[in-house]
């Protein structure tokens, strides 16, 4: 086995604040009650395309662009009809050439969770942590998977070319308060903002089902408590919100959610991402208040789902354990993408 290399790798369990006394926390009588950090909310995996492979470094998503419609004129060939006017150029007007493309998802490098529990620590102990311990790294991963598609979504809305590599299929940024200011939106703003949103994605042709929304905490509570057109019942409720419970589940047919996890500042691609660059994106001068996307817009592929193991080393007397996964995450349809800003 490799030598460990790190003076002190263990989570000492009864050392307060990873400092002084090693047995500071160990107590005598079990108080009953474990204080752990509260998780954050995740909400992007259920809600874009998810592909599983078994073996290899990537994925395909291949593209297809759309068909052209033309009225025939009688007695002319569908295969053939003399477009030019010069002999031999020869072509046909109604049949499409189609555009192909594809976009390639690779895995990233297995990303970790990690602790090292002492046996004399753990015997000392008076409360069970392993469960906790890995409890709080399976969050920590699901996190980052989080994290990562919504700045990939917001990269994708951003993005200057399609992937035909023209202008066509291009995703958009709505402006909440068009530029007047750099105060933040109102309530009113956010739900003209969503109609917004809506109304481009009908223009693109975007399925009009399994259309998301995920807005930042204050964002969210401003539709709630400032725009209370979005929970009136006289303007067709039917259990989409109330103050009371302080939600809303939806505008303008866009299913609202909530998350800290949009991005705040400049993206810095940590070592081991392979679809997504730091020159991608820039927060200082747009300041993201939401995402809307369809499910479309965003693919996750999947070498190693979320798994956890441990192991019990006696020549370090305590337990390893590790969560991990392998998975890769991008931008599938630009056009299915519209951030909203300010």
């Amino acid at each position: 086995m490799a030598d460990f290399y790190y003076n002190d790798p263990a989570s000492r369990l009864g050392q307060q604040n990873l400092a002084g006394d090693t047995d500071a926390l160990f107590l005598k009588v079990f108080a009953g009650e474990v204080l752990s950090v509260f998780e954050e909310a995740n909400v992007m995996m259920p809600l874009h395309q998810v592909r599983t492979i078994t073996s290899g470094k990537s994925a395909q998503f291949p593209a297809v662009g759309t068909a052209a419609a033309t009225y025939h004129t009688p007695g002319e060939s569908v295969l053939e009809t003399d477009t030019g006017t010069s002999p031999g150029n020869s072509a046909s007007k109604y049949l499409t050439k189609f555009k192909h493309s594809e976009i390639v998802v690779s895995i990233n490098d297995l990303l970790l969770s990690s602790a090292f529990i002492a046996n004399i620590d753990e015997a000392k102990n008076h409360y069970d942590v392993r469960s906790e311990y890995t409890r709080q790294m399976g969050y920590a991963l699901a996190n980052q998977a989080d994290k990562t598609l919504l700045i990939a979504g917001c990269i994708g809305a951003r993005a200057a070319t399609d992937r035909f590599g023209g202008s066509t299929y291009l995703g958009s940024k709505i402006d909440l308060n068009a530029g007047v200011s750099t105060v933040p939106p109102t309530g009113d703003q956010i739900v003209q903002g969503l109609f917004d949103a809506a109304q481009d994605l009908d223009e693109k042709d975007v399925p009009g089902t399994d259309r998301y929304c995920v807005l930042n905490p204050t964002s969210y509570y401003k539709i709630v408590s400032e725009n209370t057109d979005a929970i009136n019942r006289d303007y067709g409720n039917d259990g989409n919100g109330s103050t009371a419970s302080g939600m809303v589940m939806s505008v303008a047919g866009i299913r609202i959610l909530k998350s800290n996890h949009l991005p705040t500042a400049d993206y810095v691609a940590p070592s081991g991402e392979k679809n997504l660059v730091n020159t991608d994106f820039t927060a200082a001068a747009n300041r993201t208040q939401g995402l809307v996307f369809h499910r479309s817009a965003l693919g996750t592929v999947k070498l190693l789902d979320l798994a956890v193991e441990s192991e019990y080393q006696i020549e370090r007397q305590g337990t390893l354990m590790v969560a991990k996964y392998a998975m890769g995450h991008k931008t599938l349809r630009n056009e299915a993408l519209v951030e909203l800003t300010y």
